[in-house]
């Protein structure tokens, strides 16, 4: 199945605010790429907002103030009063939960949206969406028989059987198992590359973002901290807020102490971290962020990598997360490493034991103290 409007221009705009009553305010601006197609994903913890964008961008909500432009299309202008019903607006919604009919089988489901459709049509169009989502032999089945995995694929066949021009799915993994949701992944990202249809796609796990998404727009209480590709965000967070949102486990104060040949020395707690010279940062004092995969563990004195930091620290603490073990460590500050768990068992990690965490200089993540000020330049360019 093909989308239409191939000659569309070439981005949405959407810059939009909208209270709900005293307690939040939703103020955001994005734009998103409609040619080629591109899959912009909404990032944030619970509550943040992500679900309340989509709705307005369905027209299931309206903005207090701004404007929501898809190509030379006005879905909503406050200036002109320009609102735009959701079956007006050409696009496709894929909810949480799915929303499908109990009482429709997957085929009547899937043409729900195609009534006004003459019947040869609809036809087509339900009969082209069970092939490419791989529903044969399901059409007079009811949604209470199917599995998590085939339930999520008519809600998608549904969404798309009316060729949208944008495709908006919230959280459209998160209603199924673990199992199911990793095997899953990979094929939702192949169907939106085949679909071809720009999309917007809510969601809180950073796996899901970095497998579904070209860019990516972190979301905090109703405001966008940061976009850029998901690689981007998560290697190089540009505050605070972004990085812990993205899941950096140690985020700890620090202070640049000096440069030295595109590497900064970090005061940070009783330790000293080398990191890469950030680019411009405007301060000396910096939040330090490491991610706890990034952290290689090694019994002392071993020496078997090459990384800049070997800070030496006593475990506190060794906590089973599923296939992995997280490992907390006193190394002047608190380190988290993740490890599997044969390196538990081969370096005898255990409360107390002293360890030496090692991490390359290009995983320490310096990012700028929001109320810092730099006082002198760093030690070797004064």
């Amino acid at each position: 199945m093909s989308p239409t409007g191939s000659s569309m221009a070439e981005e949405m705009i959407v810059d939009i605010r909208k209270s709900f009553g005293s307690r939040f305010v939703l103020d955001v601006q994005f734009t998103l790429a409609l040619s080629p197609p591109t899959v912009l994903i909404l990032f944030g913890p619970s509550g943040s907002g992500k679900t309340s964008i989509l709705r307005c961008l369905a027209g299931l909500d309206w903005p207090d103030f701004g404007l929501i432009k898809v190509g030379e299309d006005v879905w909503f202008d406050s200036n002109t009063a320009r609102r735009l019903g959701p079956q007006r607006r050409e696009l496709g919604y894929m909810f949480q939960d799915y929303a499908l009919f109990p009482t429709h089988s997957v085929a009547g489901n899937i043409g729900f949206g195609l009534r006004s459709l003459p019947s040869a049509e609809r036809h087509t169009r339900v009969n082209a969406a069970i092939a490419l989502l791989q529903l044969h032999g399901l059409e007079d089945v009811k949604p209470s028989r199917l599995s998590g995995g085939q339930q999520q694929r008519v809600a998608l066949a549904r969404a798309i059987v009316r060729r949208p021009r944008l495709l908006l799915l919230d959280e459209p993994l998160s209603a199924l198992d673990l199992p199911t949701r990793t095997q899953l992944r990979g094929e939702l990202r192949g169907l939106l590359r085949h679909l071809a249809i720009p999309s917007i796609a809510v969601t809180h796990d950073w796996e899901e973002a970095l497998a579904l998404g070209d860019r990516m727009a972190v979301i905090k209480d109703g405001r966008v901290l940061q976009t850029g590709t998901p690689q981007e965000i998560f290697n190089l967070p540009k505050n605070l807020d972004v990085a812990k949102i993205v899941g950096m486990e140690t985020v700890i104060p620090g202070r640049i102490a000096g440069t030295d040949e595109g590497l900064a020395i970090v005061e940070a707690g009783g330790a000293k971290v080398i990191a890469l010279t950030p680019e411009a940062p405007g301060s000396d004092e910096v939040f330090v962020c490491i991610r706890a995969e990034d952290v290689v563990l090694e019994p002392i004195g071993s020496g078997t990598t090459s990384a800049r930091n070997r800070l030496v620290g006593t475990i506190l603490g060794v906590t089973s997360t599923g296939a992995l073990v997280r490992v907390d460590v006193d190394c002047g500050f608190p380190l988290s490493a993740l490890v599997t768990r044969a390196a538990v068992e081969d370096l005898h990690l255990a409360v107390g034991t002293r360890i030496v965490a090692a991490i390359k200089a290009g995983a320490v993540h310096i990012v700028p103290h929001p109320t810092g000020t730099r006082s002198t330049p760093p030690a070797s360019i004064m």
